[in-house]
């Protein structure tokens, strides 16, 4: 039997519903035979410590965005988990009740929420819901109060997350600011990271014989998923390695910047910057792609140093400007 693909961050979308809905929690069991994305994967034959691995890292996903996943264990013996429940203590994750909104503070929340409503809940996840009451467990009719950090992703995502997943080697094609033509990688892919709004893919350059980190926006083709497999323990502690690699980057890259004060770069770029003598110090992972942040602020800001970085914004700059032109024709 074929199981259905059920993509990772809707598996987690489920997963939230589903420990939402419940007071008493649910128990591992339970999970796996009814929550969309493990259930597919049992009706298709995967082996029972195959899913309760991918609940396990599942849990410390949902943990790790700082959603409060509770185990409750047997009050006579906390150290047996064996029949533990699991569930998401509204109480912890609600918004306080003596929190006040403005009007225009309402407003933007119902768009946000109507967004979610229909894209976040989807039809198998209310079904899920349905299930697990007809177990005799209590819900909560109100599911849709949670705000999901999993938010929409490149194209190479869910074969990249596949080949973690599966323990499997992928091969894409990749290209570089400033090169011709895309180079073909083949990794182990050992994590997915969002760091700076973007989504990085880390793993073993079998090429290179040493790790990497590739930018997903940079993979040109299709991701595909070999038959090659690799250990599963690389992954252990993949993502924290992967973050502080890109933490060390920025951290060894800073940029002077002079920002025009009250307008959108102060805003946004003081929320990472440092004060200088001569305006601020912000640090950066890549040069190409802060060079594209920096030149859309247009007058708001200046790069001090370093040159390479001032370089980059000014050709854009000027690329935008005789493209301006090349538009109107002549005066």
């Amino acid at each position: 039997m074929t199981a259905v693909r059920i993509p990772a961050e809707e598996r987690l979308t489920n997963l939230v519903v589903a420990l939402m809905a419940t007071e008493i929690g649910l128990t591992k069991q339970q999970i796996l035979d009814n929550v969309s994305g493990y259930r597919q994967r049992a009706e298709a034959g995967a082996k029972s410590d195959a899913l309760e691995k991918m609940f396990e890292r599942d849990k410390d996903e949902l943990r790790a965005l700082g959603i409060p996943v509770e185990t409750i264990g047997d009050p006579t013996d906390p150290q047996d988990l064996r029949e533990a429940r699991y569930r998401i203590p509204l109480a912890e994750y609600d918004l306080p009740a003596d929190i006040e909104f403005t009007a225009a503070e309402l407003a933007v929340l119902r768009l946000a929420g109507s967004v979610w409503s229909a894209g976040s809940v989807s039809t198998d996840a209310q079904s899920g819901v349905r299930k697990i009451r007809a177990l005799g467990i209590d819900g909560d009719e109100q599911i849709i109060g949670f705000a999901p950090r999993i938010t929409a992703r490149d194209a190479a995502f869910p074969a990249l997350q596949a080949g973690i997943e599966r323990c499997r080697v992928v091969v894409f094609d990749y290209l570089k600011p400033g090169e011709a033509a895309p180079t073909r990688r083949r990794i182990r892919p050992l994590a997915l990271v969002e760091y700076e709004a973007r989504w990085h893919v880390y793993g073993f350059d079998l090429d290179a014989d040493a790790d990497r980190t590739f930018l997903l926006s940079r993979v040109v083709s299709d991701v595909k998923v070999t038959g090659q497999t690799f250990d599963a323990a690389l992954r252990d502690g993949a993502a924290e390695r992967a973050l502080a690699g890109l933490k060390a980057v920025a951290e060894s890259q800073q940029a002077l910047l002079e920002v025009t004060p009250g307008t959108e770069a102060a805003l946004r770029l003081g929320r990472k910057a440092t004060p200088a003598r001569q305006g601020i110090h912000v640090p950066y992972v890549d040069r190409h792609i802060f060079a594209d942040e920096l030149a859309s602020y247009g007058p708001e800001v200046r790069v001090v140093e370093p040159a390479d970085l001032r370089d980059a914004v000014i050709e854009r700059l000027q690329a935008i400007a005789a493209r301006h032109s090349d538009e109107g024709g002549p005066a």
